[in-house]
């Protein structure tokens, strides 16, 4: 029997082992929600708020095992991970149940004697959410949350790090009371979910991880009329100009580039600076980075963990030893950091001066802790080398210029642009990238959309 074992980062313990489900297990599983999805659609939209909420309620509750198990599974600080339930989980969830009313009210026609028209929109059935590990609620609630809302059942299928999180979902929305086959996970292997795609009872898949992946889901999808929504690749960039307030572009660059040890797709990965102020800054980041402390993210002490595989790290120390040997330098590096250990996921963030775009480092997804900084010496210059990328998930921009800031938001080809901040979801806003970042959306009113089809209602008035 095949089995999925979620291997701590931490030490290298069996923090779980889940068998692989079965064909007949699948097949089971898909039934039910095929089954629930009719009276699940009947029901009203404040009735499965209702649930939505008692499921939030309960993961507030356990935050703090909650968290515990996800620093296990991945390796994010104890101090940081009950802080995804109680802070971007509950509110994404909690706001998408307030967006949703007037995002699934029926749409008017203008009037016309005689007539009543109207389009309204339906659930697409079965959304199938296959979640990555990062930010295991956090990306997930994205999909989840809309979904059920608009009266589709769900199949939750995580990452083989985070299994743990999908049987979390699953107490949660048993807590709630939501009926059986409305929500269910499935610890499945590559094939199955490829099989999951390819069948007609699902409307809807929702994906959240690599370039490489999404190419597989759309390749599944592609002999079926379905929709997909695809969040993939980052290499986010930031602009700090000449007018920046460099105390708060420091702190925030430095958070941005390294919380989750760089392990979030609108991690900040590049960061171009304005030469007026590049050393001032430089200096403000180099001491900022030197204050983090890695370690067992169990301790409370602890700000950044190790990363989730020593071959994730690996990739990483790749990248940097190739930046150095091109010329660049490190201004931190794992020599500040004790608990940095070749062969480990113990990497500790490191900031390279003197990198271009030939090198991987700038170029690649690094998911990873480390950032590069490029000197700058205009804002055309700036946005030339942010559209540089084959991705386009978010950006950011330092300046007390708000109008500037808008300008240059319309010349760089990003899903998300920033002032001031960077690396934070606003769920009343759409999530959406573009290039190999993938395509679709989540969040805001236009988050519904997907994972609902539109009827038309031309109704001749009787005399």
């Amino acid at each position: 029997m095949s089995v999925q074992r979620v291997i701590s980062p931490i030490d290298g313990a069996v923090v779980a082992e889940r068998p692989v489900a079965t064909p007949e297990q699948v097949e089971e599983v898909l039934r039910r929600a095929d089954a629930a999805r009719v009276a699940w659609a009947a029901t009203s939209l404040a009735e499965r708020a209702v649930m939505v909420e008692r499921a939030v309620a309960w993961m507030l509750d356990h935050a703090d095992e909650v968290g515990l198990e996800m620093t296990l599974q991945m390796g994010r600080a104890v101090r940081h991970t009950p802080m995804e339930i109680r802070r971007g989980f509950q509110e994404r969830a909690r706001m998408l149940s307030t967006l949703a009313p007037a995002a699934l009210a029926d749409l008017p026609a203008s009037p016309k004697d005689g007539f009543q028209r109207f389009i309204r929109r339906e659930p697409v059935g079965t959304v199938l959410v296959v979640a990555p590990w990062n930010y295991p609620y956090l990306t997930s609630i994205n999909a989840i949350a809309p979904a059920l809302l608009a009266g589709n059942t769900v199949v939750l299928k995580h990452a083989t790090q985070t299994i743990l999180c999908a049987e979390r979902y699953s107490a949660a929305f048993e807590a709630a009371g939501l009926p059986e086959g409305v929500f269910q996970h499935v610890h499945a292997d590559h094939e199955s979910i490829a099989r999951m795609i390819r069948d007609p009872r699902i409307g809807f898949v929702a994906f959240t991880g690599s370039v490489e992946g999404g190419h597989a889901i759309q390749a599944a999808a592609s002999t079926r009329f379905i929709g997909t929504g695809l969040e993939l690749g980052g290499k986010d960039p930031s602009y700090v100009r000449a007018d920046a307030d460099l105390e708060l572009a420091i702190a925030e660059n430095v958070d941005g580039a390294f919380f989750n040890a760089g392990q979030s797709c609108c991690s900040i990965e590049r960061i171009y600076v304005h030469e007026s102020v590049f050393d001032d800054f430089v200096d403000g980041v180099r001491a900022e980075t030197r204050s983090y402390v890695l370690g067992d993210p169990r301790d409370e002490t602890t700000t950044i963990g190790p990363m989730v595989t020593a071959k994730a790290a690996a990739f990483v120390r790749q990248q940097i030893d190739e930046a150095l040997a091109g010329g660049a330098t490190a201004i931190t590096s794992e020599a500040d950091f004790a608990a940095s250990q070749v062969g480990t996921p113990y990497l500790g963030p490191t900031v390279l001066i003197g990198v271009d775009h030939s090198m991987s480092v700038m170029r690649d997804e690094s998911f990873g802790p480390v950032v590069g900084i490029v000197k700058v010496s205009s804002d055309d210059e700036a946005v030339a080398l942010m559209n540089d990328s084959p991705y386009g998930l978010s950006a950011s921009v330092w300046s007390r210029d708000v109008e500037a800031a808008i300008a240059l938001g319309d010349r760089v080809e990003t899903g998300t642009w920033y002032l001031n901040r960077c690396d934070y979801l606003d769920p009343e806003l759409a999530w959406t990238g573009v290039k190999d970042t993938g395509h679709g959306i989540s969040l805001s009113p236009l988050g519904f959309e997907a994972v609902t089809r539109v009827k038309s209602f031309h109704l001749k008035l009787p005399n």
